[in-house]
């Protein structure tokens, strides 16, 4: 028995725009609620929601095949990408990306060897059924996607570069930190931070690798899918839930 098909992957690779949002609130019984919303993917944010390996396992458990998993961890480092992937996550989106080392290494911890470093501990890992998936070993590499997240200067410098790594599956734009980087903090609509980041995700389009970005802008986003971009964040579960209580609450208190 092979790893299980990364269907997010599948679909990237066949450039159908695949639309997902954010989960920080770090709990497993709102990441259930969402995954039967009918988004493509659910992001499980470990960089800006406290979140752990715990809860990354409860909340990928939770929404099961009803929607694709993707982690974010905190950082690129490969045992942190070993414990992920061990836990069944095959779509990881890395943060903070800026050299072609760093996104060279990142490719090697997706993978097992000869192709990579990623530990052998398959027996005692969900993601092989605990050593059940007799061919995970063997099958696992094609199947894991892996997301490069640049979101600096240094980052659109290296950009060339990363793109033309095997093993890179696509690579995301950050618009909040990017903006930050250029000197707009909090500013992602300054003309010089949208070109940059339309420039980017041009050469992203004509890698061939998917491109991603995260916008709660929905004009915005679908100008982005017009342009080629698959890979479309469109919200998040406590943006959600902080607008939905303050219209709720404007509409009763007559605000």
């Amino acid at each position: 028995m092979p790893a299980p098909r990364n269907k997010l992957k599948a679909a990237l690779q066949e450039k159908r725009p695949q639309y997902g949002i954010w989960l920080n609130l770090a709990s497993a019984y709102s990441a259930e609620l969402l995954a039967g919303s009918g988004f493509d993917w659910l992001l499980i944010d470990g960089e800006h929601g406290p979140n752990s390996i715990p809860t990354i396992l409860s909340q990928a458990q939770t929404i099961g095949d009803r929607s694709q998993v993707v982690v974010r961890p905190p950082i690129g480092e490969p045992w942190m990408i070993k414990q992920v992937l061990d836990l069944g996550v095959q779509t990881l989106l890395i943060p903070m990306v800026e050299s072609v080392e760093h996104a060279a290494e990142l490719v090697r911890a997706m993978r097992y060897p000869p192709e990579g470093m990623r530990g052998l501990g398959a027996s005692v890992a969900r993601a092989a059924d605990f050593g059940r998936t007799a061919d995970y070993l063997t099958t696992a590499n094609r199947e894991t996607c892996l997301l490069l997240q640049v979101e600096s200067r240094a980052g659109l410098a290296a950009l060339p570069g990363i793109l033309a790594l095997d093993g890179v599956d696509g690579v995301f734009i950050g618009p909040s930190d990017l903006a930050a980087d250029m000197g707009f903090p909090g500013n992602t609509a300054a003309p010089e931070v949208q070109q940059a980041i339309d420039d980017a995700l041009r050469k992203i389009i004509a890698s061939g690798k998917a491109a991603g970005i995260l916008t709660f802008d929905l004009a915005l986003a679908a100008r982005y899918r017009e342009m080629g971009v698959t890979f479309l964040g469109v919200g998040g579960d406590i943006p959600l839930l902080m607008k939905a209580a303050a219209n709720l609450v404007s509409a009763v208190k007559g605000a």
